[in-house]
Formats: C-alpha cells, structure tokens, sequence
C-alpha cells in the first residue's frame, strides 16, 4: 500500500476517534481503513493503536508516530497548495534565455511581465548560442532559428526572412550580385549559426536554390557583422530587424530583391506542453501579443517600418533593383 495514503488514514482514524467514523470520511470501507492501519504497523513492526470493541487509543509508539504524520501531512498539504497557486498566478523565478540580436523585442514583455507579476521575477541570460534547457536549468528560451532538438515544444511567435545587404562603398569596386549564383563570386560575410551553413538559400521564380558562399569573416556575433557590412567589407545576409535603420537611412543596400531568402520564424522553445507552470505560460502569451503589434514583423506600416520582404524593399525604393554604383557611404 502506498506509505502516505496510509499515513493519511492512520491519522484520520486518530482525529475521528475509530475506523468506522474516518473510513465515512475518507470514502473507503471500515475494513480499508483498517488495513491501511495494519499495513504501517507491519512495516514499522510496532503497535500504533490499542483496539477494544469500545474505543481506540493510541500506544506511546503511535502517539509519537501521529504527531510526526500530522506535521508531514501538514507539509504536504502547504507544498501542494503553494504549486497550485504557481499554476494560476506567476510566481519565483522564470529562468530566460534570448539570442543576442532580438533583445530589443523581448524587453518590453519583460518590463511589463515584472510589472503584473509582482511576485515574480526574471533571470534573464543573453547569448547567441542555443542553450540545453535542461543542463543550463532555463524554463525558456527565445530564439530566432529553428531548435536543433524536435522534442521541443515550439511556440512561433513572429515569421522573418533575411535580406541581402552591403554598404553602398562596397559596390564602388564590385558589381551588384543579379542573381544567386553570382554571390560565389563576392566576399560574403557569414554567420556561424544560420541554419543552411554556407549554403544560402533563396526563393526565386524558378523555385528555391542554394548558392555555396565563402568570404574572410564567419562569426556567431551578427553585430561584427553588420559592422563589417557598413565598412564595405562584403555582402551580408542580415536578419531584417537587425539592418532596418541602416536600410532607411541608405547606410546599407539591400540586393537580390526578385529573390527572396527562405523563411524562418522568432520561437518561444520550452521543455513541456503539459503541466507548463503559470510564470511560463503567461511570459509566453505576453510574446504572442507583443509579436502581434509589431508592424515590423508584418511588413505594413508606411514604408519606414521594414519587414525584410523583398517586395517591402523594392516598393520603398521604386521598384528599382539596386543595380548600381553608389558613391561614398
């Protein structure tokens, strides 16, 4: 018999008085009641109680014995209401894990979870590579390409694409790429995580193609990358959110505008889907509905909020596909 059921019947039967009256209260048989009983004292190998046809009374060992089943069960009952109060209100510590470029876009959620959740708070790491949920001990982690790991539970929170880029100066010594293919032929500046390798990926109108890249910078920081790319030092294949301010203030030029790069999506990646702790689920609904305001990530707006979609490119300048020498950045 499980120890604490009948440590929860042993002790029923003590506050009640007999079994009769503990067994109507716990919605077993007098005789179950009596076998739980039975069951401790064999396994203690101790008499609990003295019983006569007119009452119980507990021995010297039994007295002992239910006053430490009372706390235990006392403590018990605290541990369980304290989860199920973590499971409707968020409380402790929500350990969160984020790629380094889309920091921007969690901390309002992060501002505003600390604001409604009072007794909850955040532990926030920042790194660019993906962490082991279980081995690093976070609850969640925010990424912005695809977790190596399918037994993940994915939440897809915004869809992107990269765009192509380089800075104007960099075309003061080099044709503008005009298709894929031409890209074997250019510096190109790569980021160690992105998800193809050095084969970048595009969908054109003859369907999707990769195109084998080499250049002299490969990072797993896409801010040396970006930088890189302003100085001119070769084409990058940026993350639209990272490189929209530099696009609208021409520091930068996107290229290849009838070729799109394959889509990808930002993800809340977490351990479970069940039993999923209230501090979770309501940081991951704050994303949802964050996600869901940014015009950044749906491309509408009036042209000076950028999406990374070829087509948000091209209308804001023209239709012309940059085809050119620019001068001086």
């Amino acid at each position: 018999m499980d120890r604490v059921t009948s440590m929860a019947v042993f002790a029923k039967v003590v506050e009640c008085g007999g079994f009769s009256a503990a067994a109507r209260r716990l919605h077993m048989s007098p005789t179950g009641a009596s076998n739980h009983v039975q069951a401790l004292e064999d396994r203690l190998g101790a008499k609990l109680l003295y019983r006569t046809t007119r009452k119980l009374s507990l021995t010297e060992i039994g007295k002992l014995y239910y006053e430490r089943c009372a706390q235990i069960l006392t403590e018990l009952e605290e541990a369980d209401r304290i989860v199920t109060a973590s499971q409707v209100t968020p409380r402790g510590t929500l350990r969160l894990s984020v790629g380094t470029h889309i920091v921007r876009f969690i901390a309002p959620a992060v501002a505003e979870f600390l604001r409604l959740y009072p007794e909850a708070s955040i532990d926030l790491s920042i790194s660019e590579r993906m962490p082991d949920l279980v081995d690093d001990g976070f609850d969640l982690t925010v990424r912005a390409t695809p977790p190596p790991d399918s037994r993940l539970i994915v939440r897809r929170l915004a869809t992107w694409r990269h765009v192509l880029v380089c800075a104007p100066r960099y075309l003061e010594r080099r044709q503008a790429p005009l298709k894929p293919g031409d890209l074997a032929g250019h510096n190109c500046l790569r980021y160690a995580y992105y998800p193809f390798g050095d084969k970048w990926r595009f969908t054109g109108p003859d369907g999707e193609m990769s195109v084998q890249v080499s250049g002299n910078l490969l990072t797993n920081s896409t801010e040396i990358l970006r930088v890189a790319a302003l100085q001119g030092e070769g084409l990058f294949l940026a993350p639209s959110f990272l490189v929209s301010d530099d696009l609208i203030a021409d520091r930068l030029i996107p290229l290849l505008a009838e070729f799109l790069p394959v889509e990808l999506a930002i993800n809340a990646v977490y351990l479970h889907r069940q039993h999923l702790s209230a501090k979770v689920r309501s940081f991951i609904e704050l994303l949802v509905e964050h996600f869901g305001r940014e015009l950044l990530w749906s491309g509408q707006g009036d042209g000076r909020q950028i999406a990374g979609l070829a087509e948000v490119w091209k209308a804001a300048d023209g239709g012309a596909q940059p085809n050119r020498t620019a001068t001086g950045n």
